[in-house]
């Protein structure tokens, strides 16, 4: 039996996309424009909203200006770097064979958004009774920025879509919940002297120790204490203190010291409660800091806030990617996502795209010709579905 592979035009376009090297610390922007590009030839409007420097944009296109409704059709431009990992085909090359298509982002997410904008054209053709929106961000692989920025940018703008479906990879198996990812880097400003003088000193590595051990704390009664939510592989909030550095010689007392941690958060928890028992602790220990130096004490900067997603499986996005794939069955998944995000701008949202988590971000990352295939049988799917699931009520949060 055959296996059934994508359109010679949907693949060209992951391809093309794969090629492009999107890595968060570089510019996303020659991808973005080649996909401007062929929208603005097939006369589709488009908006772009800027990071700070202008070196990032994401893309917010129309198709159905003007037509009630709406559905989002969601994916990040960046992928993560592949300095190394042990790669045997160039990260960029986009190489077909085996069935496979292989690169960087090939599964996380760029085969994703190669087919949607490849759909463009017979969308058009079929002219829609919805609009029919795409939203491709930059910096959601290092917090969700790029999202944040376009959804803000679509309320002042007075745009509304109803639902959304973000294309990361759960192998076209709709997923209704993921934990939230929120992580910080913590700053310890200390004291410096020589390390036979440490009364004189305020040392910031072991400040920082005594707060990574909280931090520990922390996530030993969530394991222990929290309501477990099955369906996840770890059903309970989890913490984790994953870089730490400090300190310039064996005699020096540190004055500095940074760490980054992260609370992945199950749908219904707190983080914002987990993060105040750590500034509730440095609070504690800097009055004996600062009675050395007043200078010395706790800083603390958010570097990623990417919020749980939870979706009721009879909501309308759900129903709607379900009869898209052909199949009731739904998941759940480890990643965070975007989708957290457009759920709380007030959207039906669902997470489904092709490939799996498990090659993403890995050495020789692919996403298999059958699963380009069924996504864009999936994406066909919408001119004749989409409709009765937009015209939905919307379900109350």
């Amino acid at each position: 039996m055959n296996t059934a592979i994508p359109s010679p035009d949907a693949l060209a376009w992951a391809q093309r996309l794969v090629r492009f090297n999107t890595v968060s610390r570089e510019s996303n922007l020659p991808l973005i424009e080649c996909i401007a590009d062929h929208l603005r030839a097939l006369g589709v409007p488009l908006r772009l909203t800027w990071d700070e420097e202008r070196r990032k944009a994401n893309l917010f296109a129309t198709l159905g200006v003007g037509k009630p409704g709406g559905l989002v059709l969601s994916g990040h431009t960046d992928t993560v770097p592949w300095d190394g990992q042990d790669w045997h085909t160039d990260p960029l090359a986009a190489e077909v064979r085996d069935g496979c298509l292989y690169g960087r982002g090939s599964a996380d997410m760029k085969g994703w958004i190669g087919l949607v904008v490849a759909q463009t054209a017979a969308w058009l053709e079929a002219d829609l009774p919805f609009a029919l929106h795409y939203a491709f961000s930059y910096d959601e692989e290092v917090g969700g920025f790029g999202a944040r920025h376009l959804i803000a940018d679509l309320r002042d703008s007075g745009l509304a879509p109803r639902l959304c479906i973000v294309g990361e990879p759960t192998a076209m198996v709709p997923a209704v919940a993921h934990k939230g990812v929120h992580r910080w880097r913590c700053c310890v400003r200390g004291k410096a002297a020589h390390s036979s003088l440490t009364p004189q000193a305020v040392n910031a590595v072991e400040a920082a120790a005594r707060l990574v051990a909280h931090i520990a704390d922390i996530g030993d009664d969530l394991r222990a204490t929290e309501p477990r939510l099955a369906g996840f592989d770890v059903p309970y909030s989890t913490a984790a203190v994953c870089v730490i550095e400090g300190g310039i010689a064996d005699n020096v007392v540190p004055e500095d010291c940074r760490f980054h941690y992260e609370f992945r958060d199950l749908p219904g928890s707190d983080a914002a409660a987990m993060q105040r028992r750590v500034t509730e602790r440095a609070a504690a220990l800097e009055p004996a800091m600062k009675a050395v130096d007043p200078g010395s004490g706790f800083r603390f900067e958010s570097i990623a806030a990417m919020p749980a997603f939870r979706a009721r499986p009879d909501e309308p996005a759900v129903r709607l990617a379900q009869t898209l794939a052909g199949s009731e069955q739904t998941t759940l998944v480890a990643f965070g996502t975007e989708a957290g995000l457009f759920q709380r701008a007030g959207l039906s949202t669902v997470v489904c795209g092709p490939g799996s988590i498990e090659q993403a971000h890995q050495a020789d990352e692919f996403v298999s010709l059958e699963q380009l295939a069924r996504c864009e049988a999936f994406l066909r799917g919408i001119g004749t579905h989409a409709g009765r699931w937009l015209a939905e009520p919307a379900l109350e949060s």
